[in-house]
């Protein structure tokens, strides 16, 4: 076993699944910038699998994956929440059949693989906070060569790149969709008009593309947009609208009543869940056109993640 480098600060459990969930990265589409991220460490170290795992509450949750079949697996039987137990640093494994903490692991003693060889680099957040890993696994034991080593470490600093490039992109379309739908504060007005905005996220949408399909998930969700649009009251100015390709939801409500509009879009969105095993969470700030949209999305985004962390996400 070898390992590189100085760890860096390690976080508690409750704030590095934080950080995960902050990304909206679990259980999305194929991506692929990451499969190329595979691609290229199963390249370089020249083995038969790469995977791009994200480390989930009591998962591993493999984003990208090259030479292995499953999308996921039990965290209890991941090498790779062993990696990231030491951020920082590349946690390389000549033998795993000669490790006492993984002869008898699945993947490795014949029940379901026979893996002899791992080495994952930790996807550390800005925080500090391990999330994943790039790793590569052999069926033979084996050792990599610096370069390699090296070049698994510049593969999860560009994964985390590409993660935090996707969290702004999706903050700054949010945040704009919000400017727009929110009416500037009246001059010398005693009060700026307030808000309610919603956050909606399907969860799970990669598996419910694998058990419907892509064709029929899209088009099932065209509908639930439909829907959810007619559910608003004319002449409020109150706008819904879906991220391309994705199945979250953004929702800007107006006046006294805006809960009872909240309201109409859940009774729909649990209906779509009862009909068709989709499951969603929302998060919900109130806001005031005199304040930023920037701070009251972060409040909604804020009480999404507090409502995943309550065991109401995946």
């Amino acid at each position: 076993m070898r390992m590189t480098k100085t760890p860096g600060p390690a976080l508690d459990e409750t704030k590095r699944q934080r950080a995960l969930d902050g990304y909206h990265v679990l259980d999305s589409l194929p991506d692929a910038a990451y499969d190329d991220i595979v691609k290229l460490a199963s390249t370089v170290c020249g083995t038969p699998t790469a995977l791009l795992t994200l480390v989930d509450r009591d998962r591993q949750w493999f984003k990208a994956r090259v030479g292995f079949d499953t999308p996921q697996t039990s965290r209890d039987i991941a090498v790779c929440d062993h990696a990231i137990r030491t951020p920082g640093q590349l946690l390389e494994i000549a033998d795993l059949s000669q490790d006492e903490r993984f002869a008898a692991n699945p993947y490795v003693n014949g029940e379901r693989g026979a893996a002899r060889f791992y080495a994952g680099m930790p996807l550390v957040t800005p925080a500090g906070a391990a999330i994943g890993t790039v790793c590569v696994v052999d069926d033979s034991p084996r050792e990599l060569a610096d370069d390699q080593r090296a070049s698994l470490e510049a593969l999860a600093r560009i994964t985390m790149a590409l993660l935090e490039a996707g969290a702004r992109q999706r903050e700054r379309a949010h945040e704009a969709f919000i400017a727009d739908a929110v009416p500037a504060p009246i001059a010398k007005a005693a009060h700026a008009p307030t808000y309610l905005l919603a956050l909606v996220e399907l969860q799970d949408l990669a598996g419910t593309v694998a058990r419907l399909g892509e064709r029929a998930t899209e088009k099932l969700l065209q509908a639930l947009d439909i829907r959810l649009e007619q559910a608003l009251p004319d002449g409020r100015g109150d706008a819904i609208n879906r991220s391309s390709g994705s199945g979250e939801y953004v929702a800007v409500l107006h006046g006294e009543d805006a809960g009872m509009a909240l309201d109409r879009l859940q009774a729909i969105l649990a209906e779509a869940s009862l009909v068709h095993g989709l499951r969603f969470l929302t998060g919900v700030a109130e806001g005031s056109a005199a304040e930023p949209t920037a701070a009251v999305f972060m409040r909604a985004d804020a009480d999404l993640l507090d409502r995943k962390a309550s065991g109401h996400g995946h």
